[in-house]
Order: C-alpha cells, then sequence, then structure tokens
C-alpha cells in the first residue's frame, strides 16, 4: 500500500509540474496576443520613412536627422530607401511592402513626382497619414486619385538655383554659363534650374545650355567636358547637385580653363573642395532638419487623432546656405559641433 501511494503521489507530482509547464507557456502565448492587441487598442504607433537613396551624403544626412528626432521624442522608425535614383520600379515596391504591413504613419520622398501616387492614395484609404519630404509629389494627381498628404517638407529649390545663379552672376559679372541638370521631369531639379535661369537672365548672363546628367558623377563629368569643349568662352557651370558638381569640377581640372563652378547640396567632399579653393561654391541644404521636422509633423498628427483628408496640406520650408570661400570655414566649424 505505501508502495502504491509513493507512485500515485510521483505520478501526481508529474503531472502538476507537466501541467505547469504547459499552463505559463499558454499564457505567454495568449498574453502576446493580448499585449499586441492591447499595444493596437491603446494606439501603439509604427513610422516608416522611405527615401530616394541611402547612398549619398544627403540622404544618409537626413536619415540621422530622423533618427535623432525619434530618439528624442520616444518613437521607432524604419528609415528604407531605392537601390538608385533611377530605381523607381523599386521604391513603389518598397512603399507597397511598408502600406501593406500597416505603418500608422509613412515619410515619402518620391523619386518622380507621379512614381508613387497611386500608392500614397491606397494607404491613405487604409487611415495612413502620408508627408511628403523634399521632393514635390504631383499633388493634383494626388488629389484626384482621392489622396493627400499631410504636410510638405523640404527646401524651396527655385531659391537654391537662384542663390547659385546669383552667386554666379556676381563673380563672373557677364559671358557664358551653362546649367546640369538633375533627373529630368524631377520636381526638385526643375525648380533650381527655373531659380537658376531666372538669375543669369536678370544679370544678362548668355546660357550656352543645359542638359541633364541625372544626379550622376560620370555623366555631369562627360557633359561637362563636352560643354567645355563646345563652347571656348565657358565661364561657370551651375550644377542641381554636389555629386554633378565634383564631376564637372574634375572636368575643369582637367581642361585647365578657370571655369567656376558651383554645385547644391552642400555635401562634405563638394564643401571641403571650396575650403581647398577648388569648388567655387555650393548651396547647402539641411537635409538633418528636413528628415526631423517631417517625423515631428507626423507624431504630431498621430497624436492629436488626425485622419488623411482632414485638413490641408502645411508646406514648411528649410532656408538654405551659400557656402563660398568667404564663409566655408565658419560653416565647417558649425558642422563639426
Amino acid at each position: 500500500m505505501k508502495k502504491l501511494l509513493k507512485v500515485a503521489a510521483a505520478s501526481l507530482s508529474l503531472l502538476l509540474a507537466f501541467t505547469a509547464c504547459a499552463g505559463p507557456a499558454q499564457n505567454a502565448e495568449s498574453g502576446t496576443e493580448q499585449t499586441e492587441a492591447q499595444g493596437s487598442a491603446e494606439g501603439e504607433q509604427k513610422y516608416a520613412f522611405v527615401l530616394k537613396v541611402l547612398s549619398s551624403p544627403f540622404w544618409q544626412k537626413m536619415e540621422q536627422g530622423i533618427q535623432d528626432k525619434a530618439k528624442e521624442l520616444g518613437v521607432s522608425v524604419e528609415v528604407l530607401a531605392a537601390n538608385a535614383e533611377d530605381d523607381i520600379e523599386g521604391q513603389v515596391n518598397i512603399l507597397q511592402n511598408v502600406v501593406s504591413k500597416k505603418y500608422t504613419a509613412i515619410g515619402l520622398a518620391p523619386l518622380t513626382a507621379d512614381n508613387t501616387v497611386k500608392i500614397v492614395a491606397d494607404a491613405n484609404q487604409q487611415g495612413i497619414l502620408v508627408v511628403d519630404v523634399d521632393e514635390r509629389l504631383n499633388f493634383d494627381a494626388l488629389k484626384s486619385a482621392g489622396g493627400s498628404v499631410i504636410s510638405y517638407v523640404a527646401t524651396d529649390n527655385v531659391v537654391v538655383g537662384k542663390t547659385a545663379g546669383e552667386y554666379i552672376a556676381k563673380t563672373i559679372q557677364s559671358g557664358d554659363v551653362a546649367i546640369i541638370e538633375g533627373k529630368a521631369g524631377t520636381p526638385s531639379g526643375d525648380d533650381r534650374k527655373a531659380g537658376a535661369m531666372e538669375a543669369f537672365e536678370a544679370a544678362g548672363l548668355n546660357v550656352v545650355d543645359s542638359q541633364p546628367a541625372d544626379w550622376d558623377r560620370t555623366k555631369a563629368f562627360d557633359l561637362a567636358t563636352n560643354l567645355i569643349q563646345k563652347n571656348a568662352n565657358l565661364k561657370a557651370i551651375y550644377c542641381a547637385n554636389d555629386t554633378m558638381a565634383m564631376g564637372a569640377q574634375e572636368a575643369v581640372e582637367n581642361s585647365g580653363k578657370d571655369i567656376l563652378v558651383v554645385g547644391t547640396d552642400g555635401n562634405e567632399d563638394a564643401v571641403q573642395s571650396v575650403a581647398d579653393g577648388k569648388l567655387g561654391a555650393t548651396v547647402a541644404q539641411d537635409p538633418a532638419q528636413v528628415g526631423a521636422r517631417s517625423l515631428e509633423l507626423l507624431v504630431e498628427a498621430v497624436k492629436a487623432g488626425e485622419k488623411p483628408g482632414d485638413k490641408e496640406m502645411i508646406t514648411e520650408m528649410v532656408e538654405p546656405i551659400l557656402v563660398e570661400p568667404l564663409n566655408v570655414q565658419d560653416y565647417l566649424k558649425s558642422q563639426s559641433k
């Protein structure tokens, strides 16, 4: 009898132990589901930014600005980007995937004005807020598709181009100039060209040519080489970004001619080139601030319970800075802080 009682007790202990092990696992699983449900119910928010690329200093600075602001605000942000400036299909696929994951809010820097319009409208229909970052969407097409963005945060690219054009005009005073554009049909590049043209025309400068080099250094080098060969009196070249400006500057140095090259963005290598007495100037943007402010506006809208289309779009412009030989050292010091 004693032996039977011991066996029964042992069996009961084993059964209790098994139940104890199984119970918490099931509870843990239920608890996870409950936590997720509670998180969703309590408004746990997910943010994503889909940028153009992350291979250039400009976009790397923007990503850093976004993440620094996310840390400050206590939110989590996933930053994604296309593989290249012409990877339009790749960016579309990334954005579609982000929308399918039900992010609460998305920051988007579209590669073109139109490539993501339909997806933004689809995101809005699912209640996802979107902020347009740096590159302007086709807002008319977006409205027709039933979509909207809560804000557009960028640098005024007409002002950027005009600032560069006025510096060139002041420096050379007269003569032939050329423009190396970004990718044809891209609003930021078109606006920079328009601003530069306005300044050149106001100063009476002769624009001998204006062609796109797709934001690419090698293409800009080749284009600048041809411009120099075909235009004996060329005095200056305005480039719609610093990557192209560095290519154009290399072509100028190879030619042995004294031609002023001015870029755009304030990339580190371009600023250093200005400090070294090579590149004439660059019109610096503040991509970190653009990214940070974009996230800030998203978080504010989410906290306020805003839904897509509730309010008119807010436009915020971050002022550019002309970096030229007279202030380049001060600019470098300000960036090292």
